[in-house]
């Protein structure tokens, strides 16, 4: 798909559009895989019950308006960086060629460190958000915790710039490796499927949806512990009260209260949700490609 692209802008718009695919289709799963992270028990079912009586159906999309409003950017900026940097870390190919599969995952890994840096802090913001129950908004400050501005208002005014960007780092790890990885599975699976599709583009919807599923699921479970960690240091309220003071203290107490399961606690949920999703953003992606270069390269504009 890469090698499709010959402008900034029509990279950036598909990307934009895959990613808001994304987060329509697997919110309510995120929002399970969240607070299964953030508890102590609980089957995906359990957790989908219990949330379902107590708070009603729309709990479940309590905190979109944070990464739905920042994911046109965000991954409309991974898919540009990505397409341009596998190119870079290529320069011997020629450009009617895909790039290599070394440069695919070189592009994914700068692309997901680089987007660390807007997810991390939509990311604080929508944990916090899904978190809430009805149960607790009476108790201390959880009362009034009324939408994205309001808690990144909150974290601010207690905790500054470094309130905001807390798990920046874990992010920046989780992602940067997941990225490579999930790029990587992409290309080759839909090769696989589809052999010599990368250089004529002529994959079929049932290609892109289960290779872009089969990356989606591995790269989460790649790096799922590290998610784990990431979720409970960025469910803490306050630095000056927090339970755990770092990614290392976070790991140790995790596992050494509640045994090294609690790792992958959640994990079938966040596979299940990571196939729908990234089927999803990668057909979307390939598809509004397509049409954006319809007129400039008619042999790659019928999907």
């Amino acid at each position: 798909m890469e090698f499709l692209a010959s402008s900034w802008g029509k990279e950036f718009v598909a990307g934009g559009f895959g990613g808001i695919a994304g987060v329509i289709s697997g919110y309510p799963l995120d929002s399970i895989r969240v607070r299964q992270q953030n508890s102590k028990s609980g089957s995906a079912f359990r957790v989908f019950r219990n949330v379902i009586a107590t708070e009603g159906p729309l709990s479940l999309y309590r905190g979109m308006a944070a990464p739905l409003a920042s994911v046109l950017f965000q991954n409309a900026m991974v898919f540009q960086i990505y397409a341009t940097l596998s190119r870079a870390f290529d320069r011997d190919i020629p450009a009617s060629n895909p790039p290599s599969y070394k440069g695919v995952a070189l592009g994914g890994t700068v692309a997901g460190a680089i987007q660390s840096l807007i997810i991390s802090p939509v990311e604080l913001v929508k944990i916090q958000l899904q978190l809430q129950s009805k149960t607790n908004q009476y108790n201390n400050q959880a009362a009034s915790l009324k939408g994205p501005i309001d808690v990144t208002r909150r974290i601010f005014r207690h905790e500054g710039w470094r309130g905001i960007y807390r798990g920046l780092t874990i992010t920046v790890v989780r992602d940067a490796h997941s990225h490579g990885l999930y790029f990587w599975v992409y290309e080759y699976t839909k090769e696989q499927l589809h052999p010599g599709c990368r250089k004529n583009g002529q994959e079929s919807f049932q290609t892109m949806l289960i290779a872009g599923g089969l990356a989606g699921a591995v790269s989460w479970i790649s790096c799922y512990p590290l998610d784990v960690v990431k979720t409970r240091l960025q469910a803490q309220s306050h630095s000056k009260s927090a339970k755990y003071h770092g990614i290392v203290d976070c790991f140790r107490r995790s596992v050494r209260l509640e045994g090294h399961a609690v790792l992958w606690r959640g994990v079938g949920t966040t596979v299940g949700r990571a196939f729908l999703v990234n089927g999803a953003i990668f057909t979307v992606y390939e598809t509004a490609l397509r049409c954006l270069f319809n007129n400039n390269n008619n042999n790659h504009a019928n999907v």
